[in-house]
């Protein structure tokens, strides 16, 4: 163990060098945080000067006595470790045609009264940011009793949940006979719902075949072939509108959303709501460039999956990861009723973790 601003401890992988000042902030004695588990201790009360005096470490335990603060510490090298390492088990897996052959799938019943079987499929749609429920009872509104299963409803202007099926005088093209090129929904809101889910109540018009791509790999495929014009689609805001006679939204962003470390972390495409950007002559050609090979490897076969839904089906989708579209259908040839919501990633993450920690204990 190296005494300084880094500390080396031994964890169950290996030795492993920590920061002073995060292992300091960890504290869990009583007076650094409550039986809650909420930190006490105030991070502008911590020096960034902070280091050990002396380190002691044996039978699972870390001490560590602090100056300047004159504090002693104690952690379990196990926790340490846990906090340390990458969640493996929600790592992104993303998918083409070629490696997702069937959406992940489960049954309802099943997943309404066996949590393991929920937690499994929830996991599955984390990691695949996709998935597909068969049998949920066919009636109004139980699209939102599933999204209940995992999380809280996320209530917008179309309600808690809303029809999507060919109307006279639509306002928006999702409620005509007309395909849909993959796209991400809502768009022009901030923040833009993370999962939408959609129900199928009747199926017997000719065509009408959903689509879903992973915006993800799409996303890492431009930046393979065009890494100067994926930078420019990750670093130029565009905006997003949607009006009608009782709403005016819009929202702005780029359409490739990165984090911190330069991974792809959202995507927002729509080319129905999106407004033409604002740029430079010389960089809205690149810009276009980039846009327009985008949207052909968003439309390409090779990346896309395509399924028809039956009564009783219900798909989920990451809305800031994968892209949904359907092909055209044939109004007057029979019926094609879908009802969907939307709902958000962080109950579905909340929910995977309590039915992880149940079935553990």
């Amino acid at each position: 163990m190296e005494i300084g601003r880094t500390i080396r401890v031994g964890m169950p992988a290996g030795e492993v060098d920590l920061s002073a000042v995060w292992l300091r902030s960890q504290c869990g004695c009583v007076m650094c945080a409550h039986p809650s588990g909420q930190r006490l201790l105030d991070p502008a009360c911590i020096s960034p000067d902070v280091s050990p005096i002396r380190i002691e470490q044996g039978d699972g335990l870390l001490r560590v006595w602090w100056t300047p603060d004159d504090h002693v510490s104690s952690y379990d090298v196990n926790g340490l470790s846990a906090a340390t390492a990458a969640d493996a088990g929600s790592a992104v897996q993303t998918w083409d045609r070629s490696s997702l052959s069937a959406l992940p799938t489960a049954h309802h019943d099943d997943v309404c009264s066996n949590d393991s079987a929920l937690a499994d499929w929830l996991q599955q749609v984390e990691r695949k940011g996709v998935g597909m429920l068969h049998g949920v009872p066919i009636a109004d509104g139980e699209v939102v009793r599933v999204a209940e299963l995992f999380g809280f409803v996320r209530e917008t202007n179309y309600g808690r949940f809303f029809d999507v099926r060919s109307v006279v005088d639509p306002t928006n093209l999702a409620n005509t006979s007309l395909g849909l090129a993959a796209h991400t929904d809502n768009p022009y809101r901030d923040p833009v719902p993370s999962l939408q889910l959609l129900h199928c109540l009747s199926s017997s018009a000719s065509g009408g075949e959903n689509i879903v791509v992973d915006g993800f790999r799409v996303a890492e495929q431009v930046q393979r072939e065009q890494p100067d014009g994926f930078m420019l689609l990750a670093s130029r805001s565009v905006s997003f509108s949607y009006q009608d006679d009782s709403t005016s939204l819009s929202a702005v962003s780029p359409l490739i959303e990165l984090d911190t470390f330069g991974a792809v972390r959202a995507v927002r495409f729509n080319a129905r709501s999106m407004q033409p950007p604002q740029l430079a002559l010389d960089e809205m050609v690149r810009w276009y460039d980039a846009y327009l090979h985008f949207a052909r490897l968003l439309a390409d076969p090779a990346f896309q999956v395509q399924f028809k839904l039956e009564p009783g089906d219900l798909f989920i989708v990451h809305n800031r990861r994968v892209l949904h579209g359907r092909t055209a259908y044939e109004a007057t040839s029979g019926e094609r009723h879908l009802q969907g919501c939307y709902a958000d990633i962080d109950g579905l993450r909340s929910t995977i973790s309590v039915l992880s920690r149940s079935l553990s204990s």
